[in-house]
C-alpha cells in the first residue's frame, strides 16, 4: 500500500503571541516557532500503524509553509513515515483552504496513493476543509471524523467507523483509494524515536515551490485576531475550607440560587 499524510506546521501559541497581539498582526515567518499540528499527529499515528500491520506499506507526508514548517515533515519521518514533501509557501497561503487543497492536489495528483489521511483539522484555523476539498479534486471517496479504521487490501475496501453529532456512530465501506480525516483518540500518538530521528536529519526531503504550482486566488483573508472580550471578574475565595463554604453559601444566598 501507499499511503499520503496531510500535515500542518501551526505557530507555537507563546511565540505567535507578543506584547499583547496576536497573529498575523505578529508576523508568522522563518523565524517564529512551528511545530505539527496536534490533530495530525493521529494521523501520522494511523499511517504509521496501518505500515506495521501491512508489510511493504510506504508512508509520505506533505505539508505546505514556510522554510521551518520542514521540522514537521521530519518529526513525521521520526515517528515512521518514509520520506516527506514540502510545499514552499508562506504561512497564511497554507492557511486557505483553497490555495492547500489546490497544491497538495497537484502534487499528488497521478502518484497512485491508496490512502490519504488528514487530521480532522487544524488548531490555527478550525476549518475542517483541506480533506474534503482534496478529495473533491482528486475524486476521491471520503469519510470524515474516522475514529477507527479496518482495511482490506485484497478487495481495495477500507471499513471506517465515524464519530458523528450526538453520540452516534456510522461504520461506512470505502472503496480505495480513498481520503478520510481522523479525529482526535483514534490512536495515541508515538514520540519520535532516535533513530528515526537520525534517519529524518539525512533524508532528502522533496521541497517544491508554490510559485510554480497553479495556485487559485485566495478566497479566505484574516482580518485580524483578538483575545475574547472579558466581560466580567472572577473571585477567588480564600480562607479555610469552612470559610470557604461559609463564604460561597453566603454569595449563592445573596444571589438568588438557592
Amino acid at each position: 500500500m501507499k499511503i499520503l499524510v496531510c500535515i500542518k506546521a501551526v505557530p507555537e501559541p507563546e511565540h505567535a503571541i507578543c506584547n499583547g497581539n496576536v497573529f498575523p498582526e505578529v508576523s508568522v515567518d522563518d523565524h517564529t516557532e512551528l511545530r505539527m499540528n496536534r490533530f495530525d499527529e493521529f494521523a501520522v499515528e494511523e499511517a504509521v500503524l496501518i505500515k506495521e500491520s501491512f508489510p511493504g506499506t510506504i508512508v509520505n507526508v506533505i505539508t505546505m509553509g514556510p522554510e521551518n514548517a520542514v521540522k514537521t515533515i521530519k518529526r513525521a519521518i521520526g515517528m515512521g513515515a518514509d520520506k516527506g514533501i514540502h510545499i514552499l509557501s508562506d504561512y497564511h497561503t497554507a492557511c486557505d483552504a483553497v490555495a492547500a487543497s489546490s497544491c497538495i492536489a497537484q502534487v499528488a495528483q497521478g502518484k497512485n496513493h491508496d490512502l490519504i489521511l488528514c487530521g480532522i483539522m487544524s488548531e490555527d484555523m478550525m476549518q475542517f476543509s483541506v480533506g474534503p476539498m482534496l478529495a473533491q479534486r482528486l475524486s476521491l471517496p471520503w469519510a470524515t471524523s474516522v475514529i477507527q479504521t479496518d482495511i482490506d487490501p485484497n478487495h481495495q475496501k477500507i471499513r471506517v467507523e465515524r464519530e458523528l453529532e450526538g453520540g452516534i456512530k456510522a461504520i461506512v465501506e470505502i472503496d480505495l483509494p480513498a481520503l478520510l480525516t481522523i479525529q482526535s483518540g483514534i490512536n495515541e500518538p508515538r514520540y519520535p524515536s532516535l533513530s528515526n530521528l537520525l534517519r529524518a536529519n539525512k533524508s532528502r526531503i522533496t521541497t517544491i515551490t508554490a510559485d510554480t504550482l497553479n495556485q487559485p486566488e485566495l478566497t479566505c483573508q484574516t482580518m485580524g485576531y483578538s483575545y475574547p472580550e472579558k466581560k466580567r471578574d472572577g473571585l477567588i475565595i480564600e480562607g479555610t475550607p469552612q470559610e470557604k463554604a461559609e463564604t460561597l453559601l453566603r454569595i449563592l444566598r445573596e444571589k438568588s440560587l438557592i
